[in-house]
């Protein structure tokens, strides 16, 4: 993965580690609802405060595995609320 694409995709992770920290914020309970909202919260402050030691492979296997559940994990939430 050449540099632009790996900032580029950490940087992507970082907003969505904050935006999982706020929600959980205003949704306290949603931290066991989703669990995985943990993970990306501590990943996200591994990428911003620990950059210099994220390894390439942690950053793709979140991609392939972790990400794709934390979306449908979303989904179902997103469901449980309707928008008007």
């Amino acid at each position: 993965m050449n540099a632009l694409v790996r900032s580029a995709v950490e940087r992507q992770l970082e907003i969505l580690g904050e935006a999982c920290q706020r929600m959980v914020q205003v949704d306290p309970g949603l931290r066991e609802r989703v669990p995985e909202l943990g993970f990306a919260i501590g990943l996200r402050n591994k990428i911003i405060h620990g950059y210099d030691r994220i390894e390439n492979a942690i950053v793709y296997d979140t991609l392939i595995h972790d990400l794709p559940q934390l979306a449908a994990c979303f989904e179902q939430e997103l469901a449980k609320h309707p928008l008007p």
